[in-house]
């Protein structure tokens, strides 16, 4: 989820405005450009895997690029036929996702009110909107949680008086080291805590 972050009044050209007392931060959920890209690949996949295995089965051939009535249904027709099921229902989900948008949502910081809005979109259900909410003058810290490896994991979380550190930004595709520093740098800033992690 990327966080860009954004002013809603006065934004100076470097992002610092101390007379500004509300900060909106909007987190990009599973509509990225790389989610598209695999629900794509996925769908046109498993799209030629199905319409393989159903030409081997018909002898007629539905597939522009080869001709697949060479194939033998049995077994090679048949298993084709699997992979394009499971991988349309694999793409069927990737959609959904896109389409739900889970992930996505918002950080609301308001000084004015001096309350925190940590807003997120889930799966469908009675949990479909993931809301927190806590007050400014509890929030302890901004944490910045980086590790490298096979797994890398860059993250910012907030660290509030009894409960656990709120993650706010994306899942998945780890941050830029230097956005991520700024982001937290300017949120300790804002809420006048210390930043934790570096």
């Amino acid at each position: 989820m990327t966080a860009s972050t954004t002013m809603n009044r006065g934004e100076l050209p470097d992002g610092d405005n101390s007379t500004s007392q509300v900060l909106n931060q909007k987190v990009l959920g599973s509509r990225r450009f790389s989610n598209y890209w695999w629900a794509s690949v996925v769908t046109l996949g498993a799209t030629g895997f199905l319409l393989a295995g159903l030409s081997s089965y018909f002898k007629i051939n539905l597939l522009p690029v080869t001709d697949a009535t060479q194939l033998v249904f049995i077994p090679q027709g048949i298993v084709m036929g699997l992979y394009g099921i499971a991988g349309l229902v694999l793409s069927l989900y990737l959609w959904l996702v896109i389409l739900w948008d889970v992930g996505g949502g918002y950080n609301d910081f308001n000084q004015e009110t001096n309350k925190i809005k940590i807003f997120r979109w889930g799966f469908p259900g009675k949990n479909r909107k993931i809301e927190i909410d806590c007050l400014t003058q509890d929030v302890q810290s901004v944490r910045i949680e980086i590790k490298d490896g096979i797994n890398p994991r860059r993250a910012l979380y907030l660290r509030v008086k009894g409960r656990r550190d709120i993650p706010l930004t994306r899942v998945g595709q780890p941050i830029p080291l230097k956005d991520l520093e700024i982001q937290g740098a300017q949120l300790a800033r804002f809420l006048n805590v210390p930043l934790e992690g570096l």
